[in-house]
């Protein structure tokens, strides 16, 4: 399926995402886990293998200041090459491609806003004429001192730096306590069109009480976006619960909602896709995936779905 051809030029009407006939639809797909951790599979098969299950999109998570981080002690140019290697070849192939300013320890915002500006400056000169690129300007907010009020004023600096090159780009806004404060939002949005708010969750850690937020969040009229989760618990790895996996899944699909899945990797935790023994870098069978990479694969398919 080609995508970019079948929605075209996206666009937020109400709470919903929708093509460019104003129809609501649901993006799909992967996650990666830190572009310069595991490079190797930003590459087009990769990303073929994944859209031929039924995705028809990616998500580029570049770390701000983890180890290798793009802010901290990593190769900048590296970084940014596998950006647009990622970008060309999601475009090529016919997918949404989201780039993803991915702090976690800083996580306030603010703390690296001037590089925020300069990062998505760059990024939205390069990419102006893409119609598929998206903009997810912080992954997760947290910290007991970082409101809403301070991430709201961290994207009432962004948003506009991005509009002056990307004026009706889709452009996706963290919530505090790790994305999870939706309903914080909701009561005060950030001013704008085709802006969009992420929620993540992991299913075995988060339930009906963060649903609940989802669900009130879009009732006052809030755009959300499930730019991240899994279906264990928040570590990354731990338990799995499908039942609960299958709760979001069913609010999600029943709403158009979309979710991007955590990890394409083969990291030895049970949030990675891909088996840790296994080398393949695309064309994986069931047998080289651990159960989350299954979960994620039926989810892509078809073959667990809510749709009504």
């Amino acid at each position: 399926m080609d995508a970019i051809k079948e929605f075209g030029k996206l666009k937020v009407v109400g709470t919903d995402l929708c093509d460019e006939k104003g129809n609501p639809i649901q993006l799909k797909g992967p996650s990666t886990l830190g572009l310069v951790w595991y490079p190797d599979y930003i590459n087009q098969e990769a990303f073929r293998t994944v859209r031929d299950w039924g995705a028809n999109a990616i998500r580029l998570a570049m770390y701000t200041v983890e180890e290798e981080g793009y802010l901290s002690d990593g190769d900048q140019a590296f970084t940014e090459d596998l950006i647009d290697k990622g970008v060309k070849y999601a475009t090529e192939l016919g997918m949404y491609v989201i780039i993803d300013w991915h702090i976690l320890s800083d996580g306030n915002p603010m703390t690296y806003v001037e590089e925020s500006k300069v990062f998505f400056t760059k990024m939205t000169e390069k990419y102006k004429d893409y119609t598929n690129v998206i903009y997810e300007i912080c992954n997760e907010p947290n910290g007991d001192d970082v409101t809403w009020e301070v991430v709201k004023g961290y994207a009432e600096i962004i948003v506009p730096l991005i509009r002056k090159t990307c004026p009706e780009s889709i452009i996706m806004i963290g919530t505090p306590s790790w994305s999870q404060r939706v309903d914080q939002a909701a009561e005060n949005p950030v001013e704008g069109t085709n802006l969009m708010y992420s929620l993540h969750y992991y299913a075995e850690t988060h339930r009906q009480p963060l649903r609940d937020k989802l669900i009130k969040a879009r009732e006052k009229g809030l755009p959300v976006f499930i730019s991240e989760y899994s279906i264990c618990d928040a570590s990354g790895n731990g338990a799995l619960n499908y039942d609960e996996a299958n709760e979001w899944a069913r609010l999600a699909d029943e709403n158009k909602i979309g979710f991007m899945q955590w990890n394409l990797a083969n990291r030895n935790e049970s949030s990675s896709m891909v088996k840790v023994e296994c080398t393949k870098l695309s064309d994986w069978a069931e047998a080289d995936l651990t159960e989350t990479g299954i979960y994620f694969k039926k989810r892509m398919s078809g073959e667990i779905s809510f749709v009504k």
